[in-house]
C-alpha cells in the first residue's frame, strides 16, 4: 500500500507504473484517492475548528456561573450542545472518507522497481539464467502419478472419492516418507543458512490477511472459517509477516531471518483450476518458507541471496533450474519485484515453477504497521518472502530427475540420512 502523501506529491508516477501493470481500469483510483485524502484534511481542520471553539465556550460558561451569570451560561451551553452535534456529524464523515480512502489505496499497485521486465503476463516473464544440465534420457518417464502408484504411493480415489473431494490425496509408504524426507532437509537446510526455524499458526484474522496480501489474492486463493474471523493459510508468509503486526522492532535486531513449516490451503480459482489426475495444482500441500524483515536499504541484497537459496537446495538434489525474472504484469499488486525458480521436468522437456521470491519493499509494514525503532525517528520495514520447497511439487520434481531407466527413484545423497540410509527406492 502506498502513502497517500506520496500519491498526491506522484501522481503522474503512479498512474504510469499502473499502466505498466496494464490495470488501467485503476488509473481512476489515483484521483478518487486524493479526492478523498483532501477532503479528509479538510473535514479534519473544521472538526479542530469546532473543537477549539467548544473549549472557549466551555471556559466561558464556567466563569459565567462563577459570576452568577446563569441565564447566559445557559445559552452558551445550548451552543456547545449544536457544537458537539456538528463535530459527530463531520467524525462520522471523516470515519467514511478514511474508509472509502483505504479501499482505494489496498488496491492501487505498488511502484515496481525499475529493473523489472515490462510485459502483459507470465508469457511476458524473463528467463535470467539456467543451473545443471538438462537431461534429455533414452529411456521414457511414465506420469508422476504413474510413477508413484508403482510404489503403492498414491491414493486419490479415496481422498477424492470418500473424504475429501477433487485436490487432495493421499500419500503413501515410501513416496510418503520421501516427500517429508525432503521437507525436513529444507528445514535444516534454512537452519544452516542462519535462519530460525518456525512453526506458525496456521490461520488467520481478516485483518491479518487484509495486511498481508492483495483482495484479488486473497478472493482466488483464501479459505473462509465458517462463523469465525479466520482464513487457512495459503502460505507461512502470512502468518510470519502478521506475527509482527502493530509493533516496533529495535532496529538492533534487524534483519529478522525466519524460516518456517506448514501445511497450506488454496482455492485455486482461475484459470489454471485444480488438476484432476496430477498433483501439480491441488487445494493442499506443504511447504518450508523463508522470510525477511530488514532495513529498506538491505532489502535487494536480501533479494538476492533469497532466491539464489533455492536454487542452491534443488541443485542439491540433482536437479536443474532456471530463474525466470517476473514482468510488471505478472507482479501482484503487493510486490516490487519477484522472479520464479522453475524446475526442469525430463518428462515434458520443460521447466515448471517450483518456487519464488518478492520483495514487496515496505507496503505489507504499512498495512499491518510495522516499524523498526532508528537513532533518530521509527521507520517501516521491508518484507520479503521466497519458497524453499512447495511439495508435492518438488516432490514431482525430485522424482523425475532421479527416475531410472529399471523404474526406481535414485535417492540424493542429502536425503539419504532422512530417509534411513535407502539409496534409492524400487517397485513392490
Amino acid at each position: 500500500m502506498l502513502d497517500i502523501k506520496f500519491i498526491k506529491e506522484n501522481r503522474e508516477l503512479v498512474k504510469e507504473n499502473i499502466k505498466k501493470k496494464y490495470q488501467n481500469h485503476k488509473l481512476c483510483l489515483v484521483d478518487e484517492a486524493i479526492d478523498l485524502y483532501d477532503l479528509v484534511c479538510e473535514l479534519k481542520l473544521q472538526g479542530d475548528e469546532l473543537r477549539a471553539r467548544r473549549n472557549k465556550l466551555s471556559d466561558k460558561i464556567g466563569e459565567l456561573y462563577k459570576t452568577n451569570q446563569k441565564n447566559e451560561a445557559e445559552n452558551q451551553k445550548k451552543l456547545v450542545i449544536e457544537i458537539n452535534e456538528k463535530i459527530t456529524e463531520i467524525e462520522k464523515r471523516e470515519e467514511n472518507c478514511n474508509k472509502e480512502l483505504r479501499e482505494r489505496l489496498l488496491v492501487i499497485p505498488n511502484i515496481i522497481d525499475p529493473s523489472v521486465p515490462i510485459g502483459k503476463d507470465d508469457n511476458d516473464n524473463v528467463e535470467i539464467k539456467k543451473y545443471g544440465k538438462p537431461k534429455v534420457l533414452d529411456y521414457e518417464i511414465p506420469y508422476h502419478t504413474d510413477i508413484i502408484d508403482t510404489f503403492d504411493g498414491l491414493d486419490k480415489d479415496n481422498a477424492s472419492g470418500r473424504t475429501s473431494g477433487n485436490g487432495f490425496y493421499y500419500l503413501m509408504g515410501d513416496i510418503a516418507r520421501l516427500h517429508s524426507a525432503m521437507l525436513a532437509y529444507a528445514k535444516d537446510f534454512m537452519i544452516d543458512k542462519g535462519f530460525t526455524y518456525c512453526i506458525p499458526p496456521f490461520m488467520i484474522r481478516s485483518d491479518v490477511v487484509d495486511g498481508v496480501m492483495s483482495f484479488e489474492e486473497m478472493e482466488a486463493m483464501m479459505y473462509k472459517i465458517e462463523g469465525e474471523d479466520l482464513y487457512l493459510i495459503g502460505t507461512s508468509e502470512h502468518s510470519m509477516i502478521g506475527k509482527y503486526k502493530d509493533q516496533i522492532i529495535d532496529e538492533k535486531k534487524l534483519p529478522l531471518t525466519l524460516t518456517s513449516y506448514s501445511p497450506c490451503f488454496r482455492k485455486e480459482v482461475g484459470a489454471h483450476g485444480i488438476e484432476e489426475r496430477g498433483l501439480y495444482r491441488v487445494h493442499q500441500f506443504e511447504k518450508e518458507e523463508m522470510v525477511v524483515i530488514c532495513k529498506p536499504e538491505d532489502s535487494m541484497d536480501w533479494y538476492n541471496k533469497m532466491w539464489k537459496f533455492t536454487v542452491d537446495f534443488f541443485r542439491s538434489l540433482n536437479i536443474p533450474v532456471r530463474t525466470l525474472e517476473c514482468c510488471s504484469g505478472d507482479l501482484a499488486d503487493l510486490k516490487v519485484k519477484s522472479c520464479d525458480v522453475e524446475a526442469w521436468s525430463p518428462r515434458q522437456q520443460k521447466y515448471f515453477e517450483v518456487g519464488s521470491c518478492s520483495t514487496l519493499g515496505d507496503a505489507q509494514a504499512r498495512r499491518l504497521k510495522i516499524r523498526a525503532k532508528g537513532e533518530n525517528e521509527n521507520y517501516l520495514v521491508h518484507t520479503l518472502n521466497n519458497t524453499v520447497l512447495a511439495s508435492p511439487r518438488g516432490l514431482i520434481a525430485l522424482i523425475e530427475n532421479n527416475y531410472q531407466k529399471d523404474g526406481s527413484i535414485k535417492i540424493p545423497k542429502v536425503l539419504q540420512s532422512y530417509m534411513g540410509g535407502m539409496k534409492k527406492i524400487e517397485k513392490k
